[in-house]
């Protein structure tokens, strides 16, 4: 029976690089894919994009592909990702100078596009915002990107047209994976059963070092070795769908059923459902065996037809947070910063700061469970040493959200005693919306450069 082996290179935009050349020098695999995009990833990258027509792309493209081609090349590894983001075309022009750069010879680079729609958003102004529950209308002027989550046929086109290196915009996650799957294997895109199985594969490795211990560790409950270390995953892919999770011998981490089952589940809202552009996996049979050290044997997915529609993730304007942070020490620290918190807030009252959503936190007391839990957490808050008040609120107006920060930084001449560390910022706040458009209205389009 035919196997292939695909290592995980990425697991998000700015994840460590170390890891993936290990996979590629050490870890005999066909495919490596760096899996780097994001809902508010690609709509900052179009932001970009709108300033400067070469750009729009991962930010660390250039930094991970001048020591990735060399290593591919020898290796005879081929590369999957999605690090084009809004630009896929500057990136395959990139990764062609870098390729020269480094004297490659013979390498094909296909850009994979079709998931931007935004010159064509005005068609779609009457349909239904989920998150929202109303309209796409009410946020037009506001919208800087629009991509549909596309799914594995560009990559299988291009794999058939023997390209090398593929860097596409919003393919959907396993769809990096799902894609050599079913050109090396030669399965049908319409045997959703083994369809099921490909997407799967995809989600376990779309994270890289979750699966192999490291959003897993959990010192004392559960222990992971040499996470400083830690080694990203490889499958090994049997023509029949099944597969063995394993990592690189000597990494850091670890590749046990609970590290496997707990990727398994992430992101998942229903293990019976779980909608992809390539069609709906099942995971409910999912089975799973420990058959050597580091290495875990998964079988038992399934699949049912995809959809005819294809979610669409729109980026928009959505104001500003302007915030601050002040901390306190020693004796009397919750006091003094429930104080200043107080202040500040009765301060951005009197000026009239014009603000939608205000945040006042005690960080190391409740930032993260707010009070309900945080008051069975501490019995007696005067026994907190160190406290760092932060105040954020969402505003409408930069101006108004320069003020927040403006206040907290007040403190340190206004009272009360013993602040320091202030610090004081203003974001712009790219939030995002999803529609679902006819599935037919999507057409991917494949360019290629060669070296």
């Amino acid at each position: 029976m035919k196997t292939i082996r695909i290592g995980s290179g990425a697991g998000y935009a700015g994840d460590r690089l170390e890891p993936a050349l290990e996979v590629i020098e050490k870890g005999n695999v066909d495919y490596i894919i760096f899996e780097c995009l994001a809902e508010r990833t690609i709509a900052i990258a179009q932001q970009e994009k709108m300033k400067d027509p070469a750009k729009g792309y991962n930010s660390l493209l250039e930094y991970r592909m001048d020591k990735v081609l060399p290593l591919c090349a020898e290796k005879k590894v081929k590369v999957i990702t999605n690090m084009g983001a809004a630009n896929p075309l500057a990136a395959a022009e990139v990764i062609k100078s870098i390729a020269e750069k480094n004297g490659i010879k013979g390498l094909k680079i296909a850009a994979v596009l079709g998931d931007n729609i935004v010159e064509n958003i005005n068609n779609y102004m009457n349909y239904d915002v989920l998150e929202l529950e109303t309209k796409l209308d009410s946020i037009k002027d506001q919208i800087i990107s629009a991509n549909a989550y596309t799914g594995a046929e560009g990559i299988i086109e291009a794999l058939k047209n023997n390209a090398d290196i593929i860097v596409t915009g919003r393919v959907a996650d396993p769809s990096l994976v799902l894609g050599p799957i079913v050109y090396e294997f030669g399965w049908d895109s319409e045997d959703y059963c083994k369809i099921g199985k490909g997407i799967m594969i995809g989600h376990l490795l779309e994270c890289a070092g979750q699966i192999t211990g490291g959003y897993f560790a959990d010192p004392g409950f559960k222990d992971v070795e040499e996470l400083w270390n830690l080694g990203f995953p490889i499958a090994e892919i049997n023509e029949d769908g099944t597969v063995v999770i394993t990592k690189v011998e000597g990494t850091g981490g670890k590749v046990t059923p609970a590290t496997c089952k707990e990727q398994l589940i992430y992101e998942i809202h229903n293990p019976k459902s779980y909608i992809t552009p390539d069609g709906v996996a099942d995971y409910t049979g999912v089975t799973m065996e420990e058959i050597g050290k580091d290495r875990v044997l998964i079988k038992g997915a399934s699949g049912r037809q995809k959809t005819e529609t294809l979610k669409v993730s729109i980026g928009y304007k959505d104001g500003y947070v302007g915030e601050g942070e002040m901390s306190y020490g020693g004796s009397g620290a919750f006091e003094r910063a429930k104080l200043a918190g107080e202040i500040v807030k009765k301060r951005l009252e009197v000026t009239n700061v014009k603000i939608e959503e205000l945040r006042i936190d005690y960080i190391g007391v409740n930032s993260l469970y707010q009070d309900e839990i945080a008051d069975v957490m501490f019995n007696d808050k005067a026994q907190c040493r160190e406290v760092r008040l932060r105040v954020a609120g969402r505003t409408i107006n930069k101006e108004d959200a320069v003020k927040i920060g403006n206040e907290v930084e007040a403190l340190y001449t206004n009272g009360p005693a013993g602040g320091g560390g202030a610090t004081l910022g203003v974001k712009e706040i790219v939030s995002i919306a999803s529609i679902f458009i006819p599935r037919n209205e999507i057409k991917t389009e494949i360019h290629y450069k060669e070296v």
